[in-house]
């Protein structure tokens, strides 16, 4: 008798410690990603940690004009310094005044179009969005995923805008819509090219249009690491 309650004890000792590491492994399995992270860590959102210093010129080429500015960026202690042709205005982000208001307009407007896939995390509590796995692109006509985010109406330099983010099953960003105010017709539409691998952070450098007058582009790319 004594053997035998022994060796059911033994039992339920064994049972019970396979529960437990059943639990634990259960318990560490990873989360499968957003359609949002899938397309920021694509384009390396997990080397931005490391970013000190990042530093780019958004040019606008349009027929036979041409537009440009610089920026420098310090992301953990949010200074900006602005070069335009007629000056240059170092501020704060996290205090700024009326001139360094209206000059930050163009900083998010410039930053949105070289790291856009970032802020689809950093920005995520502030949009709404739908994912569609297979949709036409608009300018080259391929089968591609389509992601649709649409920004809260209140705060921000652009309320209520939509965009909607075409790409293969790499989740690179190949084309964009931008539509002012969730609008059915399309503000702008262009691609997202000639991507360049800077510390580890996948950057599109040139957007073009269908009609092929106009491509908005980026130069002088560099990243300083801690």
């Amino acid at each position: 008798m004594k053997v035998t309650s022994l060796f059911a004890a033994l039992c339920f000792f064994i049972f019970l410690s396979c529960k437990t590491e059943s639990k634990k492994v259960v318990s560490q399995e990873i989360p499968e990603q957003t359609v949002l992270e899938k397309v920021a860590f694509a384009h390396g959102y997990e080397n931005w940690k490391s970013v000190n210093e990042f530093t780019f010129t958004f040019n606008v080429d349009r027929d036979s004009s041409h537009f440009e500015r610089s920026w420098v960026w310090k992301p953990k202690s949010n200074e900006v310094t602005s070069i335009t042709e007629k000056d240059t205005l170092h501020y704060s982000r996290k205090s700024m005044d009326s001139m360094a208001t209206k000059r930050n307009g163009g900083f998010i407007n410039d930053r949105y179009w070289v790291l856009a896939p970032f802020n689809l995390i950093w920005d995520s509590k502030n949009f709404t969005y739908e994912h569609v796995e297979d949709e036409k692109s608009p300018i080259s006509g391929e089968p591609m995923q389509k992601l649709t985010i649409v920004y809260s109406n209140e705060g921000g330099y652009t309320p209520g805008d939509a965009y909607d983010f075409y790409f293969k099953d790499d989740f690179i960003l190949r084309e964009w819509v931008f539509r002012k105010a969730n609008q059915a017709e399309p503000s702008m539409t262009t691609t997202w090219e000639n991507y360049v691998d800077i510390s580890g952070l996948k950057l599109a450098q040139d957007h073009r249009k269908a009609e092929g007058n106009f491509s908005l582009n980026f130069t002088k790319l560099m990243v300083k690491n801690n």
